[in-house]
């Protein structure tokens, strides 16, 4: 990271800001070509969830290939200036690395669904079989991961 004076390390204020976040932007890449998409997501444990459909582009290059990069961003705010080259964007964000694998154990799948749904709603639910059944949880074992913000304090 270039800026230094923005990064930060320390774990519970990148786990306010993963907390804080509303989705999830994962990358991924097939044959060399980058793909992002935006999901809900849980997070907990040092691990990502999301949910998703049994079939579709992300499920067809997570299935070539497990490496993704993830981000998260928060608190975005202009900063204007009468000189255009001081303007500047106050935000607090997360990126990392890990590698995504697919949940296939049923009670491992509502434990994703969980994180998620406490992402979202702070509680637990129940879920019908024929929903694990249909639903495709991608798990994400976090390699790496920085915070870095700008106009907030550390």
């Amino acid at each position: 990271m270039r800026r230094k004076d923005r990064q930060t390390r320390d774990v519970a204020a990148i786990a306010e800001i993963i907390r804080d976040s509303l989705v999830c932007r994962l990358a991924l890449s097939e044959d060399n070509s980058p793909y992002v998409v935006p999901l809900c997501f849980g997070y907990e444990e040092n691990t990502l969830y999301f949910h998703s459909s049994l079939e579709g582009k992300k499920i067809d290059i997570l299935k070539k290939n497990g490496n993704v990069c993830f981000e998260f961003d928060i608190d975005h705010h202009v900063v204007k200036d009468e000189r255009a080259c001081k303007w500047s964007m106050k935000y607090r964000s997360v990126i990392g690395f890990g590698k995504a694998s697919f949940v296939q154990d049923p009670e491992e799948k509502m434990k994703g669904l969980n994180a998620i749904m406490k992402q979202y709603s702070g509680r637990s639910f129940d879920y019908p079989e024929s929903a694990l059944e249909a639903t495709a949880i991608i798990k994400v074992e976090i390699e790496s991961m920085t915070g870095k913000q700008n106009g907030y304090q550390a």
